[in-house]
């Protein structure tokens, strides 16, 4: 490591049968930079990660069907509510993406990490140029 730079590495994780829980702690903690000896919890040391095959993800239990995602417009009945079983259909990149940042500081530096993640529904990705390593999740 030259001083003042960090080097950050690029890894493409397969989420194909893969519990989102399990795979959301495991991706922010590499977002952050965690499993590095010179982690600084106000520094951004985390490498950028490539999750290809969210259309595979799997949710545990009767969440599917029960967990919604919700947002608000801002005016009277602008609840939107959408369970995920339509949501991981429609959109599988939106709820990797979703679990991902809730674990990632609510913070600008959060926000900067959060750019480090890619995530696409199928197994190809445009960041072949930057050579990803496969990241093996137990």
């Amino acid at each position: 490591m030259v001083e003042g730079k960090v080097e950050s590495k690029w890894y493409v994780v397969d989420a194909d049968g893969k519990v989102l829980g399990r795979l959301a702690t495991r991706v922010a903690s590499m977002l952050r930079g965690k499993h590095k000896p010179q982690y600084t919890p106000y520094l951004d040391f985390g490498d950028h990660i490539v999750v290809i095959n969210a259309a595979g993800i799997v949710l545990t239990g009767k969440k599917a069907e029960q967990k919604e995602m919700t947002r608000y417009s801002g005016y009277p009945g602008g609840l939107k509510r959408v369970s995920y079983k339509i949501l991981l259909k429609k959109k599988p990149e939106m709820v990797v993406e979703r679990a991902i940042k809730g674990m990632l500081p609510h913070t600008r530096l959060g926000r900067k990490m959060a750019k480090k993640l890619k995530v696409y529904a199928g197994p190809e990705h445009p960041h072949e140029a930057q050579q990803p390593e496969p990241l093996k999740l137990d």
